[in-house]
Parts: C-alpha cells; structure tokens; sequence
C-alpha cells in the first residue's frame, strides 16, 4: 500500500475512533442527568459539549499530553520504527476490543 493511501487509512480509522470514544464518554456523563430527569436528553447534550469544549481553554495544564507528545515523537516516530504501521495495529486492536464489547452486550439482550 502506498504511504499516502495508507496514512489517509489511518487518519480516517482514528477520527472513527474519536467518534465512537465520544459516544462512551457523553453516555458516562449524560446518563446521570437525563435519568433522573434533571435535564432533558437535548439539554444535556448541549451542556456536555460546551463544558467539553470549554474545559480545554479552562485547564491550561496540557503537561501529560505534552510529555506524551514529546515521547512519542523522539522515541518512536523515526523512520526505522516505521510509525504508521504501529499507529495502524493500535487502531485495529481498539476495533476489536469494541466488536468483543458489542458482541458481549448482544449477548447479555439474549
């Protein structure tokens, strides 16, 4: 596969992932309000996504992300290491995980 195509690959495997990471993380924080129906399933969304969104600039302390940015980028991103495939398994490993997740939850409904 040609280093372009496949690094498109990845990029597009990893916003899948965002997306669907954002899918368990708004449930964790929503589920709570909208239970016990202080908020309705719209207004909870809404506040989620602009105190997610606000938190960035309201925490300035980015140093984990940063000392994780920094690592990676000295320790594994020459070219010897051949990143994207590693990027490539990482992605295709959370795949399965939330395949076995579904398939369990599949399973419990039954």
């Amino acid at each position: 596969m040609e280093y372009s195509t496949f690094l498109i690959v990845i990029i597009a495997l990893a916003l899948i992932f965002d997306f669907i990471n954002g899918f368990h993380d708004a449930a964790n924080s929503i589920a709570t309000v909208v239970s016990t129906k202080v908020l309705t399933p719209f207004q909870a969304v809404v506040w989620a996504a602009f105190f997610n969104f606000v938190a960035f600039f309201i925490f300035k302390d980015h140093s984990v992300a940063n000392t994780i940015a920094k690592t990676v980028q000295d320790q594994f991103t020459s070219p010897e290491m051949r990143p994207l495939p590693m990027i490539f398994a990482g992605l295709l490993s959370y795949a399965h995980h939330i395949r076995s997740l579904l398939l369990l939850q599949i399973q419990q409904v039954f």
